[in-house]
Formats: C-alpha cells, structure tokens, sequence
C-alpha cells in the first residue's frame, strides 16, 4: 500500500469528524420532516372541525401525532398558565381568553379565524317542542318542570354567552325580570362544557340547551334561530352586546373579570414555550389555509374569517414568518 494512504487517512477521519459535529449543529433545512406529537388545547364547540383538521394533517404527516384536548376556553387557558401543562397550540371560542389570560407572557400573537352565533338546541321529544319559537321560547323555558342548561360561565365562553343572551332577551322581547327568573330556576343545569349538555339532550335527560350554531349543525339538533340583536353573532350590533355582562373568575385565585358582550370571535395562538414549535406553525398555516382549515370550518357549518385577522401590524410581525401572508390586520 503507498505510503500516503496511511498520511491521508488521519486526515479523512479527522475531516468526517469534523463535519459530523457541524452537521449536528446546523438547524434541520426548511424542508425537514414534522415528527413527533404535537399538543393542541381547544374550545370543545371545535371538537368536530378540528378533528377533521387532525385527520388531513396527520396524512400529510405521517410522523406527527396530533394530541388534541378539548376543554372550556377559559380552562384551556389555566391548564397553560396555572398548571404549565406541555401545549402547542391554544383555540379559543372567544378570542378575549387568549386576551387576558395568555398574553404577552404565555402566547405569540392571537388571530382571529371564525365566527359563530348562539342557538337553543332541543329534539323532537323536549318539552313543548311542538310549540317552541323564536318569540316564545323565554317563557317556554321558565316553566316548570322544563329542564334546560347551559355550560359553566366560569369556564367556557359559551356559558357567560348564554346568559348573555337572556338578558339581551329580557330587554329585547320586553320581559322584565325574566333573566333572573330563569337564572334562579331549579330546573337550570349547568355543566363544564357546553357539548356535554348534547348527550343529555340526546338521552332526554335534558329538554333545551345553549349551543353554538355549528354545534347544532354538526350534531343534527333541532334550534331555535334567535334575532341578530340578541344572538352575538352580528358585529353589527356589537353596541348593543355590550350592554350584557356577566362576571367570572378572573386570572388570579379569589378574584372576578368583568365581561361585556361582543358579537363571537374565535382565537388561536402559538404557545411561546411549545414543546414542538416547527411542527405547530405547520399546523396553524394549514388551519388558516382557505384551502385547509378554513375550509373545514366552513364545511362543518361555522363561518371562518378568511383571511384570518389579528389586531395591528405589531401583532403580524410578532407571528412566525409563515402565518404573516395568512393573515389581515382589522380591527
């Protein structure tokens, strides 16, 4: 053998060395497989879409397990910020969550992608559903005997919504005392969530339930349509909301947050500790996709914002470069 095969040897190792450490140094290229499991905290009203959304991700990704955990809004929230529970990704029915409990020190940005309204849900068998309308349906509610629910106002926004509707109700319908009649009634069932309130309905242990209307559409419910001036779903009438309020637990043990109407606002933010942070911008560019995500929702009966919003260009900027394209700033 030549000797400068044994000069050039050394060298060659000392090289492959060399270039190992640097290769393992070096961020994987843009193109780089997602892997690995990616955790999502969401509003339970989203249970169907974003199930949908797993799916398609999941085949696009075949190393990426999404691990969703539906919840209240408001608990998804405390999960991160109290129990510093491992998440991705926050979904939020109403967008002020995302608001007054996650950021700036929990959460990148908070965009704006869908909208919604509140509905009473009820089947052919509820109590007095032969006789059930939009005009009669507060007095229907209130009688006894009629079991109706709602979810828990201290934990999913679709809780203190529902009471904000019946006191818009109240005013709109011109039926004074009516809120708190129905608020004080023993036949009022209050749950965490408000799509557990489905199954009651569905086994008949249950007559009504406050839902959003894609939940009812999703799930095949009967639902009362409810006048824009008192169902939140019409910016428009924003100003009239406000003038609902309900008080819930606030972001520190013992204390309370004042809640005003507004018209339904979903939210979703980047974690800013994010176990697996390449994997959910991925994530969150396919949900706000029109193609993608967007489209889900509108396919399960919930209007999306296309494109999705945020507040100001401060808050685009702050978002990951990928999602910046995907999103307006309004207002």
């Amino acid at each position: 053998m030549p000797p400068h095969r044994h000069v050039c040897r050394p060298l060659f190792t000392a090289l492959a060395l060399a270039t190992a450490i640097l290769l393992s140094l070096c961020p994987a290229p843009a193109g780089a497989e997602l892997k690995g499991d990616l955790v999502i905290f969401h509003a339970g009203s989203l249970t169907v879409p974003m199930a949908q959304m797993e799916a398609e991700f999941e085949r696009r990704h075949p190393r990426v397990d999404v691990k969703r955990e539906p919840a209240g809004s408001t608990k998804c929230a405390r999960k991160i910020i109290e129990l510093q529970k491992p998440c991705d990704i926050m979904a939020s029915a109403d967008y002020k969550v995302i608001d007054k409990l996650l950021l700036p020190d929990h959460a990148v940005g908070n965009i704006r992608f869908a909208t919604n309204q509140m509905v009473l849900c009820h089947t052919a068998t509820s109590a007095d559903a032969d006789e059930i309308r939009a005009d009669n349906w507060m007095e229907i509610l209130a009688r006894s005997g009629v079991r109706w629910g709602h979810s828990d106002p201290n934990l999913d926004p679709c809780g203190y919504r529902s009471l904000m509707v019946l006191q818009l109700a109240e005013k709109h319908y011109q039926r004074s005392g009516m809120y708190k009649k129905l608020y004080d009634s023993p036949d009022r069932i209050v749950r965490p969530k408000s799509v557990e309130l489905i199954s009651l309905l569905q086994s008949g242990n249950l007559d009504y339930a406050w839902e959003y209307r894609s939940v009812a559409v999703q799930h095949d419910l009967h639902y009362i349509e409810l006048p824009a001036a008192i169902n939140l779903g019409d910016y428009r009438h924003d100003a009239a909301y406000a003038e609902a309020m309900v008080a819930v637990t606030g972001k520190k043990p013992g204390t309370t947050m004042e809640l005003r109407g507004k018209s339904i606002t979903y939210g979703v933010t980047l974690v800013k500790q994010a176990p697996n942070r390449d994997t959910a911008v991925a994530f969150l560019a396919f949900m706000l996709d029109p193609d993608g995500g967007l489209k889900i929702l509108a396919d399960c009966g919930q209007p999306p914002f296309t494109p999705a919003r945020v507040a100001d260009e401060a808050m685009r900027d702050a978002l990951p470069a990928e999602l910046r394209p995907l999103v307006t700033v309004a207002r």
